[in-house]
């Protein structure tokens, strides 16, 4: 039935292809596991559609889209790298399906707007968060300062300080992050305190104090994993202590602590789009489900998910088997990395 949807006559008015369009992508979305031929030919009718579309109705269609795993890798890069910066946004903020090369290549040429958008995804590697801390503005390095999923090369960090070391605010964004080496946030701390005032924002006594507290949940994560490895504390209780504070980067080092994987590995399921890997991951572990459910609204409040999501993903984690958890866990660890 796609097939036949490709031959589109060239005198369809806009309206009568985005609703074209729009008929077709609830068709297409029905497919969770789409062949490659109907990938194909979705994508096929909506590159042939977007450009046709108004403003409007092609941001609409990209909201409709954006977080689709299945969606046509062509279609998300024409998407995300939209003239459009609110067409593009929530396209480059949530879909699993661009890369890093995609994501490169429309930093480095589009606009602050787009570059906005990419600073805020859930994870981003170092040669992207390179791109945005060299060539953002204000928003984007408060935007990627603040993003606990942002990974930099020194040479980005060294960027990122050189360009908003003078701005409390990003200061006080970077002291507070929980993946700071012990140096950086000395020298993140000596910025701060050394600044006699924000030169954009937030006064430096402020974002000293932040980078205080950030200190201090740094070694308070390192004294729960003591507790954890001598037995004082159960998994249960931290994994849901930080995950109620949304304390994202800690949580994945406790996980990361218990399932035996690196904190990498752990940050990276916890925050892919798919629940699959940290649901085996906390299963394997024996996590309870009341334990479970504050890593899941974690989630969803970095992912963007919905309530129902968040149920269904629940009622399954109750069913999964401990033993097959464990299994699948140690099968991915040799043979994938976690994703």
């Amino acid at each position: 039935m796609l097939s036949s949807l490709t031959r589109m006559p060239s005198e369809m008015s806009s309206e009568a292809r985005r609703q074209l369009l729009n008929a077709v992508t609830d068709l297409f979305l029905l497919d969770q596991d789409p062949t490659e031929p109907s990938k194909a030919h979705y994508g096929e009718i909506a590159l042939r559609s977007l450009p046709h579309l108004e403003d409007e109705a092609r941001k609409a269609y990209a909201g409709h889209v954006a977080a689709v795993p299945s969606l046509p890798h062509e279609v998300a890069v024409t998407l995300a790298g939209d003239a459009d910066s609110e067409v593009a946004r929530l396209v480059l903020k949530l879909s699993p399906v661009l890369t890093d090369t995609d994501l490169a290549a429309i930093a480095v040429s589009q606009s602050q707007h787009h570059l906005a958008a990419i600073a805020e995804r859930a994870r981003l590697s170092e040669s992207v968060t390179d791109i945005l801390v060299q060539r953002g503005d204000r928003t984007v390095l408060h935007t990627v300062s603040a993003n606990e999923g942002a990974h930099f090369s020194d040479k980005g960090f060294d960027t990122l300080l050189e360009r908003g070391g003078k701005d409390a605010e990003i200061g006080g964004a970077l002291a507070r992050r929980s993946d700071l080496t012990p140096n950086r946030a000395s020298r993140v701390l000596e910025i701060v305190e050394g600044l006699s005032g924000g030169a954009w924002s937030k006064p430096a006594d402020e974002a000293a104090t932040l980078a205080r507290r950030a200190r201090q949940q740094r070694l308070e994560v390192k004294l729960l994993l003591a507790d954890l490895g001598a037995g004082k504390r159960e998994l249960d209780e931290i994994v849901t202590m930080l995950a109620e504070e949304d304390r994202a980067y800690h949580l994945a080092e406790v996980i990361a602590q218990a399932s035996g994987i690196t904190n990498e590995q752990a940050l990276r399921v916890l925050l892919q789009r798919d629940v699959s890997g940290i649901a085996v991951t906390c299963r394997s572990l024996n996590l309870g489900t009341e334990a479970f459910k504050p890593v899941l609204e974690l989630r969803s409040r970095r992912l963007l998910f919905g309530a129902r999501d968040a149920e269904g993903d629940l009622k399954n984690y109750a069913s999964l088997d401990i033993a097959t958890a464990e299994r699948t866990l140690r099968f991915l660890k040799l043979k994938t990395k976690i994703g």
